[in-house]
C-alpha cells in the first residue's frame, strides 16, 4: 500500500538548477514543496500557505557571503509567523554562523551541496517540531480552559421524581455511547448538568468538557471562538488560537443555545459537524477532530424548521438521542430537596446559622408558578439566606408572590402596583413570552442580558 505523503515544504533559493533539483527529489517523501528564487515573495507566501518547514538560502545576489540577508528573511518569516520552523541553507557556513542562525529563530542548518539522506532527516526533525509547536500551543490553551471548568463548581443533579427518574436511566444509557445528543428544555431546567453528568459518565470522562453559549457569541466571531484562528486573520488576530472545537479533541463539546444561531451560521457548523475537519481563520490546514457532541436549546427547534428558521438536516445531526427536561411546575415533589441543596450551599458560603425552611416556607414554593425554574429557586433562596438573621427561613423570607394568578392581567395599572412590581410582572411575562430565552427577552425589554440577569436576581426570578 501506498504510504501517505505528509507536509508542506517552501525552499527559497536564488539558485534556479538547486530549486529543481531539490523539488524533484523532495515532492517523493512530502505532500507538498513549494519553490521560489525571489525572497521578496516569501511574505506572500506564507500569507497563502501554512508551510511546515521552510529552507531559507542566507546568501542571495546582493550579498553573496556574508549572510545578512538570510538573517533578515529569517526574522522577516518570524514576525509573520512567530511559529514557523526555518532551516538555513548555504555554501559559505561555518560554526559561528550556524550558532548566530540558532540564536535568531533557526531551527537547523544545512551546507551546500548537500547529501539527500541528510537532508531529508534534517527535514524530517524539523516538521516533527512544528508539529510539536502547535500541539504545546493547543495543549496550553487546553489546559486553560481544564482550569476553568476546575474551578466551576459542580453540582450533583438533584431530584427524586419519577420524571427525573427516567432522565436518569436516559442518561445511563446514552453516556456509554459516542451519540450526538440534543437536549430539550426550558431556560434554568439544568440543560448543561445533564451534558456534564453524560460526558462524567462516557468514555471521554477524562478528556476535556468544553462549554460554548451560542447566544452570547456574535456573528462575526462565530468562526474564530469555534473553529480558531491564525495570527494577523484579523484585526485583534493577535496570536494563533484554538477554537473550540480543538480544545474539546478527544472530549464532549456542548453547545448551549444552538436554536439562536442564524441560519448561515447553522451551515457552517453542520459542514464541520458532517466532515469532522475544522480549518481555522486564515488558514488552509484542516485539522481532524474527533468529539462527542451535546448541544441544548429552550427553544421550539420543531417548529422553526417548519418556519424555515433551522435547517432540519442539522437537526437530524445533532438529535441522534433527544432529551426533554422538564420543568419546576412538571416535577414540584423535587423543590423540598432543590430548596435545602441551595441552602445548605448558601449557608456555607455566606456563613449563617440557618438550618431549615419552614413548612410554611415550602407550602408557598409549591404554589409559585417558577417560570424560572430551578434558577429562579436558586436565586430566591441565596436571596433569603442573605437577608434573614433567623435560623429558620419562614414565607416573608421569599421575594415571590405565592398567591398570584399564573396568568397576570396585561392591563394593570400604576395605581394597582408600585413601579417594582410592574417592572417584575413585564419581566415574567416577556419571559414567558420567549419560553424563558433569555436574549430574546432581554431585546424585547431593551435590555442587555447582564442588566437582565441582574432584575431577575432582584426580582427572584
Amino acid at each position: 500500500m501506498t504510504e501517505v505523503k505528509h507536509g508542506k515544504i517552501l525552499i527559497v533559493d536564488d539558485n534556479e538548477d538547486l530549486l529543481k533539483a531539490a523539488k524533484m527529489f523532495l515532492k517523493r517523501y512530502f505532500a507538498q514543496v513549494d519553490i521560489e528564487k525571489n525572497p521578496e515573495a516569501i511574505p506572500g507566501l506564507l500569507n497563502q500557505e501554512d508551510y511546515d518547514v521552510i529552507l531559507l538560502d542566507m546568501n542571495f545576489t546582493k550579498d553573496v557571503v556574508s549572510g545578512h540577508e538570510g538573517y533578515m528573511w529569517l526574522e522577516r518569516i518570524l514576525q509573520i509567523d512567530p511559529s514557523a520552523v526555518v532551516v538555513l541553507i548555504t555554501a559559505y557556513g561555518d560554526v559561528q554562523m550556524a550558532v548566530k542562525a540558532i540564536k535568531a529563530g533557526a531551527t537547523d542548518f544545512v551546507l551546500k551541496p548537500w547529501e539527500n539522506e541528510k537532508l531529508l532527516a534534517t527535514l524530517y526533525a524539523a516538521m516533527r517540531l512544528r508539529e510539536t509547536r502547535d500541539e504545546v500551543e493547543t495543549l496550553k490553551v487546553k489546559n486553560q480552559e481544564i482550569n476553568r471548568e476546575i474551578n466551576h463548581r459542580y453540582s450533583e443533579i438533584i431530584g427524586q421524581s419519577s420524571v427525573m427518574q427516567k432522565i436518569f436511566a436516559t442518561i445511563d444509557r446514552v453516556a456509554k455511547t459516542d451519540a450526538n445528543v440534543l437536549i430539550l428544555g426550558e431556560n434554568g431546567t439544568g440543560k448543561e448538568l445533564i451534558a456534564r453528568a453524560i460526558h462524567k459518565n462516557s468514555v471521554r470522562q477524562n478528556q476535556n468538557f468544553v462549554s460554548v453559549d451560542l447566544g452570547s457569541i456574535t456573528e462575526t466571531l462565530f468562526e474564530s471562538e469555534l473553529f480558531g484562528h491564525k495570527k494577523g486573520s484579523f484585526t485583534d488576530a493577535k496570536e494563533d488560537r484554538a477554537g473550540r472545537f480543538e480544545l474539546a479533541n478527544g472530549g464532549t463539546l456542548f453547545l448551549d443555545e444552538i436554536g439562536n444561531l442564524s441560519m448561515p451560521l447553522q451551515a457552517k457548523l453542520l459542514t464541520v459537524i458532517q466532515n469532522r475537519r475544522v480549518s481555522r481563520v486564515g488558514a488552509n490546514k484542516e485539522t481532524n477532530i474527533d468529539i462527542r457532541l451535546i448541544c441544548a436549546t429552550n427553544m421550539p427547534l420543531y417548529e422553526m424548521v417548519k418556519e424555515n428558521r433551522f435547517r432540519q438536516d442539522l437537526v437530524y445531526r445533532i438529535n441522534t438521542i433527544e432529551i426533554q427536561l422538564p420543568s419546576l411546575r412538571e416535577r414540584f415533589e423535587d423543590i423540598p430537596l432543590l430548596a435545602n441543596f441551595f441552602l445548605k450551599q448558601y449557608a456555607e458560603k455566606y456563613s449563617k446559622n440557618i438550618s431549615k425552611i419552614s413548612d410554611s416556607a415550602l407550602t408557598r414554593m409549591h404554589k409559585h408558578t417558577w417560570p424560572g425554574n430551578i434558577r429562579e429557586l436558586q436565586h430566591a433562596v441565596e436571596r433569603a439566606v442573605i437577608l434573614s438573621n433567623a435560623s429558620v427561613l419562614q414565607p416573608e423570607d421569599f421575594n415571590f408572590n405565592a398567591t398570584a394568578p399564573k396568568e397576570e392581567n396585561p392591563q394593570l395599572s400604576l395605581d394597582q402596583y408600585n413601579l417594582d412590581e410592574v417592572e417584575k410582572l413585564l419581566i415574567r411575562k416577556v419571559l414567558k413570552k420567549y419560553n424563558g430565552n433569555i436574549t430574546q427577552a432581554a431585546s424585547e425589554l431593551g435590555l442587555t442580558r447582564s442588566s437582565l440577569y441582574r432584575r431577575l436576581e432582584k426580582h427572584g426570578l
